[in-house]
């Protein structure tokens, strides 16, 4: 099984707090599959939206394939998530309670297909993404203090 991660979205991980992940094939195009491959994709501003009992990511850039001259696709269009039917109701069941989305957290090749792994999240208070920053500079000094010695 071999996996290429194309693109990850990282401040994600600084805005919400994971709670569950969950693995989804992409309805692509052709060209968009191949400016995925070249890595011209923007994961920063997607989110997943239920709608009518299927999932789309919407906001998802994927620029333009340049060989593939005037039969580009829009770049930002939403794109259906292929999900099973118990994951999508479990998912909107999940959403309805306050402050928790869903959010993509990377897209990758998994065995030559396109894949995006989702999360469902909550959203992080200021003060606890002063905390997480705090704690992270305190582990990065002390991994530089010890150089190595110290396990963290």
């Amino acid at each position: 099984m071999t996996i290429k991660v194309v693109a990850t979205n990282k401040q994600v991980y600084h805005n919400y707090n994971i709670l569950e992940t969950y693995e989804a094939g992409l309805v692509l195009k052709g060209t968009e599959v191949k400016a995925l491959r070249e890595g011209n994709v923007n994961l920063r501003d997607a989110y997943i939206r239920i709608e009518d009992g299927e999932a789309y990511v919407v906001g998802l850039y994927i620029g333009p394939y340049k060989p593939a001259g005037r039969l580009q696709h829009d770049p930002t269009r939403k794109r259906k998530l292929l999900l099973h039917k118990r994951e999508i109701l479990k998912l909107m069941g999940k959403i309805q309670e306050k402050g928790l989305t869903i959010v993509p957290t990377k897209i990758y090749f998994k065995n030559g297909k396109a894949k995006i792994e989702i999360a469902l999240a909550k959203g992080k208070a200021k003060y606890e993404k002063r905390e997480a920053l705090k704690e992270k500079q305190l582990k990065r000094e002390l991994s530089k203090k010890y150089k190595g010695k110290l396990k963290l």
